[in-house]
This record gives C-alpha cells, structure tokens and sequence, in this order.
C-alpha cells in the first residue's frame, strides 16, 4: 500500500465521506491542514459528507466543526450516527412518553429531542437504553459493567456510536462500542447504527442520488470501521495515518487491514491534507 496525496485521488471521484475523529480532529481540535484540504476539496463542487460514528446529531456535530475552525460551507452536512438513529426511531413506533435512559456525552440530549419519548436516569425504568456515547474517560468498563449486569436480558440497547476506542485530551478511552459489546457479553440485545453497519451508508447512497457506488470515497482512519463499511457498501475506501492507528508500523498495515476490516483500502493517505 503506497501512500499517496489528496490532491492525486481526488478527481478520481464523484463524492466524498470523511470521517471527523482521527481525520479532521485529534479529540479536541482540528489537524494541522485539515481546515484548508476540507475547505479546497469542497471547492471542487463535488458533494461532499462528514460521517461519523458520533452519537449527537448533524447540528451539534456542524456546530462544534464551526467552532474548531471548519466553514460551514465546506461540507453538506454530518451524516452522524446519532443523525441516522434519530431517524430510525423516529419510524420504530415507541409509544409517546416511553422512558429511554440516554448515556451520552457534554449532556446531549439531541438522539431523543422530538420523538415524544421521556428521558429517565434508571435504567431499570426504560423500554430501551440508548448508548449515544462513552464516558469511559471517568468511568471504569467496571462502573458500566455494574450497572448493566441486572439489566441484561431484560431491556435492549440501541447503539448508536459502535467506536471501539475514542480519542480523548487524555489518549484513547473505551468507546461506546466497547461498553456495548461488555452489555452484548453480559447478554444484553443490542441493535448497532454507525459504521461499519449497513443503515448509515444506506442513508448515506440516500443523500447522493445517481452517483455510482465505485465513484464515492470513504476517507477514515478506522480499518474496522471506515474501510470495513465502506467495503461491504461497494464504495471506495482511503485510510488515513492519523488518529487510532498513527503509530502502526507501516509493515504492519496491510495485515491490520485485512484484519479487522478483511479488505485493503484502495488508497493511503499520510494525513488529511491537499
């Protein structure tokens, strides 16, 4: 795998999904460059998507883009997890006032906000537990395997952050993919939205109407998340060296890939930069 350059791939394709964590953002502010190559790349007019395995929502998600230096006119948007649950539940048919404990983090609330259903802080109350995010960075996967040992079995979880790890000021933490795979141990049923599940990328060929597979590429850090996903959806895969896996060998790269994502991306990208 012969790393390349942004700016050799890019007339190559029709659209772009880029992910956020480990491409734009280290886990508090933006990579050296990063502002500029998302800012130029939108300059080709080309349609171009964030995607993301945050739990919150596509404003919250825009919105501290925003705040770290992005224009907003340099993406369509963040097609979230979080964005493509709200709409998955908003069409499950929970009845009004249901109770759904949220773990989430910065106190968001936006995967419930609008759907009628009341938020409860008792798991053992709730219909559904809904995992938005980790807080692994002051909780133990010992906390979380407490409180969910007497619930498994009896109330469902909806994932909607499947990250194994997540960055952090602090270095990587648990993700709430972790925390949901100890509930699925314990023997809980948990439903995944994110990548590298099928429904984000479904919604994802939604948004970019008459674009053939083979001419959209997933730009990610993630070989089990990015490359993975965006493999089994039949698009274009370009792995980033930054974030969880900067420190990879490259002779270990290619052996990664195939493993966690039983694929190699098409491209190589040394970071996020035109």
């Amino acid at each position: 795998m012969i790393p390349t350059t942004l700016d050799h791939i890019a007339h190559a394709y029709d659209a772009f999904l880029v992910d956020q964590f480990g491409v734009l953002l280290d886990g508090s502010a933006a990579y050296p460059g990063a502002v500029d190559a998302l800012a130029r790349l939108a300059k080709t007019g080309k349609p171009l998507i964030l995607i993301s395995n945050s739990g919150k929502r596509s404003d919250p998600n825009a919105a501290r883009l925003v705040k770290l230096g992005f224009a907003r006119d340099s993406f369509r948007l963040v097609l979230s997890s979080g964005e493509a649950a709200w709409r998955h539940l908003s069409q499950r048919g929970y009845a009004p006032g249901s109770k759904v404990w949220l773990h989430a983090r910065d106190g968001d609330t936006s995967a419930v906000d609008g759907l009628g259903l009341t938020l409860t802080d008792d798991p053992s109350q709730a219909a559904l537990l809904l995992l938005a995010g980790s807080q692994a960075d002051h909780l133990t996967l010992e906390d979380y395997r407490s409180l969910f040992q007497p619930l498994a079995g009896k109330v469902p979880m909806l994932c909607t952050n499947p990250d194994i790890e997540m960055l952090t000021p602090l270095g990587p933490r648990p993700g709430a993919g972790c925390i949901a795979q100890l509930f699925a141990e314990l023997g809980g049923a948990v439903d995944w939205i994110g990548k590298p599940y099928p429904l984000i990328y479904h919604e994802a060929r939604r948004l970019l109407p008459g674009i053939a597979p083979n001419r959209i590429l997933c730009i990610g850090d993630s070989p089990a998340h990015d490359i993975a996903g965006g493999h089994r959806a039949g698009f274009r895969t370009c792995l980033v060296r930054t974030g969880l896996h900067a420190n990879t060998p490259d002779g270990d790269l290619e052996s990664l890939c195939l493993a966690e994502a039983g694929a190699l991306p098409d491209h190589v990208l040394p970071r996020f930069a035109m």
